[in-house]
């Protein structure tokens, strides 16, 4: 479809309210073939960078929408999307956006929430090619891009037992790029580890397109050199801050709790160099003064061994008046929860049975960690933490404290999701806003009192306070309807007064989550007139221009954070619940091709919006490109689910439009299928014998049948698929049979890649061999799990399948109260959909191999390494431990990519559409390939077809690698390994 063109949110009044509807702009416009930035239709216009590649460049409708949302309760729709490519590529384009004034603004993760990561003008996506990182100095340095997640550093950090100092909830999906530009901190670090305390250096793009690598030795004369005017203001800013004993004393008093309001002054106050004072003013400036590229962090030491629990009071004043007892104890964190957010954390699907049955009315909530560096240190410290932990005033119920790992593990998962889980549990409707405040630890009391009793004045009955009691930090969440007339009104009048409660007790309006627009108005006051010239004069030395972020940081005006409100209009059940937050696009395998779950659920929002404005015209637009961005190419694997603190699987929205798309005859198609399963699967597995004795013809003809019927419906054959499997075993009945097992029929389609068996036959002769006996039903040809139907909305097929699914198991199950077993994990997953609600077990054959069988087995050969990767099934079944397990006994190393994710062949998806798997598997790919381990494994067939078409070489169920390792008298098959680059030591 052509691109249409750009346009913008615009904000129009309704009584005390602006709305957002879209609207034509003349910022970015196409001429004679060309992108180009332009203020006039008649004006110069100035090309942009890669103007020419439309993968750089995005001016569709949808794409533009997509990236409009952030986690904020702001909305603004850029007149166009760049995707960086390298530093070179950002700075020609912060150039060529000087020149015409046009707004840039730089976009990661976007979990920001106040507002930083949203425009008007250009949005650059950083995410996409800059999430390199590499470890230094044996753990003690990181090299990190700005796409990179806090996890993924992390992850790789782990080995050397160092990490990254700051420890945001959201590390997850929150990237590095955001951390550096909001001066993150976290629940651990404080202001000792935070953003602004630990990086080595950086490359900065300056607006001018001058690139300052700040860690090289010569980065001060290099910047006198390039940039003299930034050189000798910095100089002269630092002499006039530190000229004034006012300014000092200020700085020093606000600097010394977490604070992220305009930008970092202390840096006058530490730091001499013109160079390290430009690193450490970029921190925390929310992409108004520069892009960093890259940066090196020194990293902290993991203290490996800690001791978590939930002390629960019967009060909030009870809590915080238990802060500097507990602070003095030693607790490394002390996480806040009132009533509203234990009701909320009380109902996720970790808490544990005491918090579950937790009567919950006025009560309030620490959660206390001790950490140190040996079990011996960890253990002292508890003992001396005991006789405080009991005797603190309030308590309702023990405080105990845990050292179990996954214990611990459920009690973080609920802190870190809280925010998402909160304003996921709000009224339908409603706009979700979250503040955040510090104030001195001995006044935190009386502020949150004050904040209770403003938001009963101001009816904001559904408020919560959550957040970081250690450091004085508190989150709070309001429920807004800003369409609702007083809405804005009411939010203004709260907004002042607290305000002047926050100033009042010397605290700072926002501790972590970065001035935004939500508090770029109450800079001024905050600090004083002349600290506030102070950084208007920063502002104009770095951006003189004026085309970074504007109206982030530093506003004149303020009720600018009352403008350009997000509305929340409800569009589909399954996804209403949703609050933007971003904590899934990581694991989306469609994330770098088309829309991630976020962009899926914000592009049906902005249709719901055109549909009630009548604006038929950016409806129509939305509609056409969703059915591919947002229909076709999600793989609907549910691995969104997982990474989200409310269980939102966007895959259920899909299949229901899939579903809503397929007429009666599409349908009756479906359940002729289901009816006669054995005869489809024959005909596909003969089809691929066909195809692979003519690769060519084949190519071809699926290419010509794409173009006819559509992408869709014809699946495309390449070179490299395997031939036709083969049909199900059938008819095993013993008199005390272990389990039913159900073959998956994906084997049958699919035959084994060179050297292997495939999984069935590997499974059936790993219980041979441990005498372990099982049941097949007389017809598992012709059974499957649903999912084929389920996926694509065929809903009558999928009933039809179930049904006989569920008479082919009962009445081989005759109640012996044996599991069902399948062996593949994506089918075992559909089973236990189909088969769980009439109470029968349904169990992963890697899950019943490590409990059953393995223990009966004798291993004679180990391959040196492998590779393992884990499907979307297996994490969603929990079977992940198994199929490590299994793999260790294999191999000798056994590695799981650190770019691990979902493959995206998701069935059929693969063959539908191969570049969502290409996009899907390049990173891992990649990775698999410079380790070249011997050999390559996983636990579902089209996930092994996806990740062999990936790599390169082929990937084997894990049951097949066990089956060759404990079958005794036979070397390793020759076809399994070793890799191409290694020398053949069959």
């Amino acid at each position: 479809m052509p691109a249409r063109g750009p346009s913008t949110i615009a904000t129009e009044s309704h009584g005390d309210v602006r709305v957002a509807g879209y609207r034509r702009s003349s910022l970015v416009a196409v001429r004679e073939g060309k992108l180009v930035l332009s203020t006039k239709p008649d004006s110069e216009s100035i090309p942009l960078p890669c103007a020419g590649d439309a993968a750089r460049v995005r001016t569709r409708l949808i794409d533009r929408v997509a990236l409009a949302h952030d986690a904020s309760h702001y909305l603004l729709t850029p007149s166009a999307v760049v995707t960086a490519r390298d530093a070179g590529h950002v700075g020609e384009l912060m150039r060529a956006c000087a020149a015409r004034g046009t707004p840039l603004t730089f976009r990661s993760g976007g979990t920001s929430l106040s507002g930083q990561a949203v425009t008007s003008g250009v949005l650059v996506d950083t995410r996409r090619d800059f999430r390199g990182v590499e470890v230094r100095d044996e753990g003690r340095q990181v090299w990190v891009q700005p796409g990179a997640t806090v996890r993924s550093a992390n992850i790789r950090l782990a080995p050397y037992g160092r990490k990254l100092g700051p420890d945001p909830a959201s590390e997850g999906a929150c990237t590095l790029g955001g951390v550096i530009a909001n001066n993150s901190s976290g629940m651990v670090c404080g202001t000792e580890a935070n953003t602004y305390r630990t990086p080595a250096g950086m490359v900065a793009v300056l607006p001018s397109g001058t690139v300052v690598d700040t860690g090289a030795a010569d980065a001060d004369e290099a910047l006198a050199a390039q940039e003299p005017a930034l050189h000798a203001g910095l100089l002269r800013l630092r002499d006039r801050v530190r000229a004034s004993p006012e300014s000092v004393r200020r700085i020093r008093a606000q600097f010394s709790m977490k604070n992220t309001m305009g930008y970092g002054l202390n840096s006058f106050l530490d730091f001499d160099r013109p160079a390290d004072l430009l690193a450490h003013l970029v921190v925390g400036s929310e992409g108004t003064l520069a892009f960093v590229a890259e940066a090196v962090f020194n990293t902290v030491p993991v203290k490996p061994h800690a001791a978590t629990g939930l002390v629960v009071f019967d009060s909030l004043a009870a809590a915080t008046d238990a802060l500097p007892a507990l602070v003095d104890s030693g607790a490394a964190t002390l996480e806040l929860l009132d009533a509203a957010s234990l009701r909320v954390a009380a109902g996720d699907q970790v808490a544990s049975a005491a918090l579950r049955s937790l009567t919950v009315d006025r009560h309030a909530a620490l959660l206390v960690e001790y950490q140190e560096m040996a079990p011996e240190e960890l253990a002292a410290r508890t003992l001396r933490a005991a006789p405080l932990l009991a005797g603190l005033p309030g308590l309702a119920g023990e405080a105990l404290l845990s050292n179990d790992a996954r214990a611990r593990a459920d009690l973080w998962h609920i802190r870190k999701g809280l925010y998402a889980a909160v304003a996921g549990a709000r009224p339908r409707g409603t706009t979700a806003l979250l503040e955040d405040v510090v104030v001195p630890v001995p006044r935190l009391s009386h502020t949150c009192t004050e904040l209770i009793r403003l938001f009963a004045e101001h009816g904001y009955a559904g408020a919560v306070i959550f957040g970081h009691a250690k450091d004085g930090n508190i989150h709070f969440m309001l429920d807004e309807t800003f369409e609702q007339p007083g809405g804005r009104t009411r939010y203004a009048r709260f907004t002042d007064e607290m305000v002047d409660l926050v100033l009042g007790e010397e605290g700072s309006l926002k501790a972590e989550h970065g001035t935004g627009r939500v508090m770029a108005g109450h800079v001024r006051r905050q600090y004083g007139d002349e600290l506030f010239d102070v950084m208007r004069e920063i502002k104009r030395l770095f951006d003189p221009h004026g085309v970074l972020n504007p109206g982030v940081v530093l506003s004149e005006d303020p009720e600018a954070y009352l403008q350009d409100m997000k509305s929340v209009p409800q569009t589909d059940p399954e996804v209403d619940r949703c609050v933007e937050c971003g904590f899934r696009e990581p694991v989306c395998p469609s994330r770098d091709l088309t829309l991630t779950p976020r962009q899926r659920i914000v592009v049906r929002r902005g249709m719901a919006v055109a549909r009630a404005t009548g604006d038929h015209e950016t409806l129509a637009a939305l509609d056409a490109d969703y059915r591919y961005d947002g229909v076709e190419t999600c793989a609907a694997d549910g691995m969104c689910r997982t990474a989200c603190p409310v269980l939102i699987d966007t895959g259920s929205l899909v299949r229901r439009l899939r579903a809503e798309d397929r007429g009666p005859v599409v349908q009756r198609a479906g359940s002729l299928a289901a009816g006669h399963w054995s005869g489809v699967t024959r005909a596909a597995a003969i089809g691929l014998d066909a195809a692979g004795a003519l690769p060519a013809a084949a190519t071809t003809a699926t290419r010509l049948g794409r173009r006819v019927l559509g992408s869709e419906t014809v699946p495309e054959y390449r070179p490299g698929l395997p031939r036709g499997g083969h049909r199900r075993p059938a008819a095993a009945d013993p008199a005390a049979p272990a389990a039913v097992f159900l073959p998956t029929c994906t084997g049958a389609m699919f035959g084994p890649e060179a050297g292997g068996e495939g999984s069935t036959a590997a499974f059936l002769s790993l219980c041979a061999r441990a005498g372990v006996e099982l049941a097949v039903p007389p017809d598992a040809d012709r059974l499957c799990c649903g999912t084929p139907w389920s996926s694509k909305g065929l809903t009558k097929g999928k009933e039809r399948m179930h049904e006989l699914v569920r008479g082919s198991v009962s009445s081989l199950e005759r109640g012996r109260g044996i599991p069902v077993v399948c062996d593949a994990s994506s089918c075992t997953e559909g089973f236990r959909t189909t088969l769980g609600a009439g109470g029968v077990e349904v169990v992963d054959a890697v899950t019943f191999v490590r409990r059953e069988v393995l223990p009966r087995l004798q291993v004679h050969r180990r391959w040196p390494s492998l590779a393992l990767h884990p499907t979307c099934s297996s994490v969603q079944l929990g079977i992940d431990a198994d199929l490590r397990a299994i793999a260790d006994v294999v191999a000798d190393v056994v590695v799981v990519p650190v770019a691990w994710g979902c493959c995206g062949f998701a069935g059929d998806r693969g063959l539908l559409h191969p570049e969502l798997t290409a996009s899907a598997t390049a990173a891992e790919a990649a990775e698999v390939r410079a380790a070249a381990p011997a050999v390559l494994a996983s636990c579902n067939r089209t996930c092994e077809i996806g990740m062999t078409r990936a790599v390169g070489r082929p990937y084997h169920h894990v049951l097949e690698l066990l089956d060759a390792a404990t079958t005794p008298g036979e070397p390793l098959p020759c076809a399994m390994w070793p890799a191409p680059e290694q020398p053949n030591r069959c």
